[in-house]
């Protein structure tokens, strides 16, 4: 999925030269994506990858992303975009890309990229993983913000607990649960429980595989 003919036609006609590849759609914005997605799915021919432009118009690559993620869990998607900002990457794996390239990368290492995607592999451009890895590694404000029961409710997150779990560990009511997990996503400046989860591991509150203090 990409707004630009050119970088669509390219991209669709050396994909075609792959045996093991056959492009059974192209769309020019998100919700375009959205709906042929949604006839090839109601045919029984939903693709196994889209590869996803971020910008673009109507319906940009991230919540474009996270959509198809949410209607069709099977589809893996592939970002391909020039963005190297850690906010565009972290963004795009979150609405859960299975991969992130730029558009320099050469044809073969998309055609590497889908097919890891396939196996359930995830690629990473080395420019982006750089960006992401050092976005992780950067000191952060705010843990000395966090009461000790919010400090509690994080460690649940990162080991992925839902509220009402969270409620039940604590002895308090889901909603309370819920009201502690919006004041930690405030207090810390992030938007997500899967951020709030990251924020834990890089603060080193619970080890990267989420079972507990390094």
């Amino acid at each position: 999925m990409d707004d630009h003919a050119v970088v669509r036609t390219g991209l669709a006609a050396y994909l075609d030269t792959e045996t093991d590849v056959d492009v059974i759609g192209v769309a020019s914005n998100g919700r375009q994506a959205l709906d042929e997605l949604a006839v090839l799915a109601s045919n029984g021919g939903a693709p196994d990858v889209v590869l996803m432009d971020l910008l673009m118009p109507e319906m940009d690559g991230i919540a474009t992303t996270s959509a198809i993620k949410a209607r069709w869990p099977e589809v893996e998607v592939v970002a391909v975009t020039s963005f190297v900002e850690e906010q565009q990457i972290r963004g795009a794996l979150e609405a859960g890309a299975a991969g992130y390239l730029l558009k320099d990368a050469d044809a073969a290492e998309v055609v590497d990229a889908i097919r890891a995607a396939v196996a359930g592999e995830v690629r990473l451009d080395p420019v982006a993983a750089k960006a992401l890895t050092a976005s992780l590694r950067a000191p952060k404000d705010g843990s000395a913000a966090l009461t000790g029961r919010e400090r509690e409710v994080v460690l649940s997150i990162a080991h992925g607990n839902t509220n009402r779990q969270i409620a039940k560990a604590l002895g308090v009511s889901e909603r309370t649960a819920r009201t502690h997990v919006s004041n930690i996503l405030a207090k810390l400046g992030l938007t997500s429980r899967t951020q709030a989860a990251m924020w834990a591991v890089r603060e080193g509150l619970v080890s990267a595989q989420g079972d507990g203090p390094p």
